[in-house]
């Protein structure tokens, strides 16, 4: 009799079990998706993935120009507050949010550049989530995978990496806000949104005006969308936005001329050339967001020669793509509205507008921060939107593929960040992708005079000069300056003056110069060459600091102390707390006998710098020489507590404590002081005296035998 089986009960219990994990998978698939139109999800996601990549920066310093953004010790206060928003040239540009922001950094935690690094990587992050919620409020497909390039994208490293580019990303913060505040505003029209978009647009301009192109962008996006722009919906409310957006473009090129620096031959091109130089930026950048290969904090300066037929090529290309653009536009108006936003968001840095960093090259990552925003998400739209034809297995495919593009970005961007850790990995990373820029030779030896490599500092200054020393003659007369700063350290005096006269010969304005050299000259004894190039430094600047305090020092050494006194007075009106000065008016005014004033500047100085002791060693002098006694040992004893080895502090201690009839004391010091200087005829004789105050004749005896016998 046969045996009745059973029914495969358990392969329907397998099958049932995969439908099960399937169904499992399938739900979960769903539920990530929910998760991801969660704008805080995603948004959380994007600042923690930035965080991560960026991590290496939170172990970076404060690299080139970080000391003319992040605000000095001068704008700290409430009155350094009021000139950042009221005294343009108080900062290096009228950017009043963006100092402002680094003011309240400032009081947070000061010269820790950690917080600094992180509140750009933040700013970042947040941008990455605002253009996410831009792209998708526009039904843009791919907004998600556009905003996590953004994030990840090494293009962007120079903006967040470096904490002088908090202009970039703070502004791209109010940027994104702007935007997405009036696109609300378009679709609602209530006055209280228009209100606020414009009140987040002035922002974005006061703390970078590349942010003007905001009004521009959004006509371009309108026009997408609806195919043509309405005057009174679309023009008309951003005519305000377009009349700030030129103002502040106005007020930029006027401090980059006025402040910053950006004339001169250097600036000197042809409208031709820029049209040529703005056909081959535009191809420049476009490369290295596709191809983010060999970047460079300086890339090399180019020659354009309208003489040549291949820079024609730029220009050409870009023309003819948007001519086919545009008769494209009848099929999509995308290609063509992403070319205009691209080119629109990059026109300020395309050369028609002289900026100073064009002095060593005409592009920089920095310059397509936003620009790289738009090109990710056309490109992310195109990869989603090609995907959506296929089927699941190849969209599983293409979808692995942007994941792995997506990991390599990330990588690179996490190696891109490693040479911002210090000034110099940046200029040795510099000059290895760019070996003939004067730049980062010069920037190379000053991080090497920083750390005490005179050495090296000197073959980067003379590899720097060996680049194009008449491409540039102001540039280049900085880099004369710094190797005469490095040569006089090695007390090369004849070579260091070769190179300062170098220096004013190619800027006959270089107030740093002038006074270098006129010091090198007053300590070689010229002492009346080096006044009159004093004399011609005030001539350019008469309130310069500098120069009235080394022209006080020159005037002191040669005995004119009330002159002395005068630019030290000049100083001390532009900068109260230049403790140095008041002290040397300190002297002077000891040296014309007014021995209360000299106290008095004497204790400034020391309330303003605690820890120099040359200041409290004079005060201590002053206060002896009044025969306040107890004060004077105060102040020699608190220098003696900074530094155990400062021969007057022992001496003039010892006097002091003599005259108070402490004479165990008193040898203890005029003993110390020998020892510090053996040779020092005066130590002996003055012990020799405390010897014999004291009654020990035959030490006294030895001890001017000993001064006898020195010269």
């Amino acid at each position: 009799m046969a045996r009745i089986r059973k029914p495969q009960t358990q392969r329907a219990g397998a099958v049932n079990a995969a439908e099960n994990i399937a169904s499992v998978i399938e739900n979960s698939t769903l539920n990530v998706r929910n998760w991801w139109h969660n704008d805080r999800v995603v948004g959380l996601f994007l600042v923690l993935i930035t965080l991560l990549v960026y991590g290496q920066v939170w172990r970076a310093g404060f690299i080139w120009d970080d000391n003319a953004h992040v605000v000095s010790w001068k704008l700290r206060s409430i009155g350094g507050l009021e000139r950042i928003w009221f005294a343009p040239g108080a900062t290096q540009q009228y950017y009043p949010v963006l100092y402002t922001a680094f003011w309240l950094e400032a009081q947070l935690w000061g010269d820790a550049a950690l917080g600094y690094h992180l509140i750009n990587v933040l700013l970042h992050g947040i941008s990455c989530w605002l253009l996410f919620r831009i792209l998708r409020g526009l039904g843009i497909r791919g907004a998600a995978l556009a905003a996590t390039a953004f994030a990840l994208h090494p293009v962007c490293v120079e903006s967040v990496a470096w904490i002088s580019e908090q202009k970039n990303t703070l502004s791209a913060v109010f940027y994104f806000s702007a935007a997405l505040t009036y696109l609300n505003f378009d679709r609602e029209r209530r006055l209280a949104s228009y209100g606020l978009a414009l009140g987040i647009f002035i922002l974005a301009l006061m703390s970078k005006s590349v942010t003007a192109t905001l009004p521009a962008a959004l006509l371009v996006v309108f026009w997408f969308k609806r195919g043509r722009l309405s005057w009174n919906r679309d023009v008309l409310p951003l005519l305000p936005w377009l009349i700030l957006g030129a103002a502040a473009g106005t007020m930029t090129a006027w401090m980059e001329r006025t402040f910053v620096g950006a004339t001169g031959a250097a600036y000197g091109i042809s409208w031709l050339e820029r049209i040529l130089l703005a056909g081959r930026i535009l191809v420049f950048y476009s490369g290295k967001i596709f191809w983010p290969r060999e970047l460079n904090f300086v890339y090399p300066r180019w020659t354009i020669d309208p003489g040549e037929f291949w820079p024609y090529l730029y220009p050409g290309g870009v023309i003819i793509l948007f001519l086919i653009l545009w008769f494209w536009r009848k099929r999509s108006r995308a290609p063509l509205a992403t070319a205009l936003l691209f080119a629109g968001t990059l026109f300020p840095a395309l050369g028609f507008l002289n900026v100073y960093p064009f002095i060593y090259s005409y592009v920089a990552d920095h310059f397509q921060y936003l620009a790289v925003a738009v090109m990710l998400s056309a490109t992310g739209a195109v990869i989603t939107r090609l995907a959506g034809q296929f089927s699941p297995r190849v969209r599983s495919l293409i979808n692995g593929g942007c994941i792995c593009i997506l990991g390599l970005l990330a990588t690179l961007t996490w190696r891109q960040c490693a040479i911002y850790a210090s000034e110099e990995t940046l200029w040795v990373a510099t000059n290895a992708g760019n070996p003939d820029s004067w730049l980062a030779h010069n920037n190379l030896g000053i991080a090497y005079m920083s750390a005490g490599k005179v050495g090296e500092a000197i073959n980067q200054y003379e590899k720097a000069l060996a680049t194009n020393p008449h491409r540039q003659p102001r540039s280049f007369a900085g880099t004369y300056n710094n190797l005469g700063i490095a040569l006089l350290q090695q007390g090369r005096v004849p070579d260091a003056v070769f190179n300062f006269e170098k220096s004013v010969e190619l800027d006959p304005r270089y107030v740093e110069a002038m006074n270098n050299l006129a010091n090198a000259y007053a300590g070689t004894g010229r002492s009346e060459a080096a006044l009159g190039l004093f004399d011609r430094a005030l001539a350019i600047s008469p309130r310069d600091v500098g120069t009235n305090y080394n022209l006080g020092n020159t005037l002191f050494q040669a005995g004119r102390w009330e002159e002395a006194a005068v630019r030290y007075r000049v100083v001390l009106e532009v900068d109260p707390d230049h403790a140095p000065a008041r002290n040397n008016l300190g002297n002077s005014l000891l040296q014309l006998g007014r021995l209360d004033d000299a106290i008095v500047q004497y204790d400034r100085a020391v309330a303003i710098s605690p820890g120099n002791t040359e200041a409290r060693i004079n005060l201590g002098t002053a206060l002896l020489q009044k025969g306040v006694l107890d004060q004077a040992i105060a102040n020699f004893r608190t220098a003696l507590g900074q530094n155990e080895k400062l021969f007057t502090a022992h001496t003039n201690l010892g006097f002091a404590l003599a005259q108070k009839g402490l004479m165990d004391e008193a040898v203890i010091h005029f003993k110390r002081a020998v020892e510090l200087d053996p040779k020092s005829s005066e130590a002996h004789r003055n012990l020799g005296s405390i010897y014999q105050a004291d009654g020990k004749a035959a030490e006294a005896e030895g001890e001017f035998t000993r001064a006898a016998h020195l010269p």
